[in-house]
């Protein structure tokens, strides 16, 4: 499995991407990215299973990537889970509306990822 982490901090991405490693799953690759913009740019020349992305960013914010991202039909099958401290309930239902398969709190560990990576992987077939 190929994946994108998008996240303005270079702690949190690393600490997804030991995590990821950790769970089990077959990683491939760990792609990051430190804003929504950069990610939709890594997205346009990689080819990716699953984008873990933070809510609150500057330039662009993972809502805003995940609305754009999912209105283009080629990226349809393209499992995309918020990681965020931000707890509002409505900022997680217009992420799920727009597309995004699923949800972690921070802070998380490798079960609670692997749990929600196999579920939504499972809900995708």
């Amino acid at each position: 499995m190929r994946f994108l982490i998008v996240d303005d901090s270079v702690n949190i991405r690393t600490f997804i991407r030991k995590v990821l490693n950790m769970t089990g799953l077959p990683v491939e690759e760990i792609l990051e990215a430190g804003n929504g913009q950069q990610g939709i740019e890594v997205l346009e020349k990689e080819k990716v299973d699953v984008v873990l992305t933070d809510i609150n960013m500057p330039v662009m914010d993972g809502l805003e990537m995940i609305r754009l991202v999912k209105a283009q039909p080629r990226f349809s099958e393209l499992k995309m889970i918020i990681v965020s401290t931000e707890g509002s309930r409505e900022k997680i239902l217009e992420a799920v509306k727009m597309g995004a398969a699923g949800y972690l709190k921070k802070p998380f560990g490798p079960e609670q990822v692997l749990n929600l990576l196999t579920e939504t992987m499972q809900n995708g077939e």
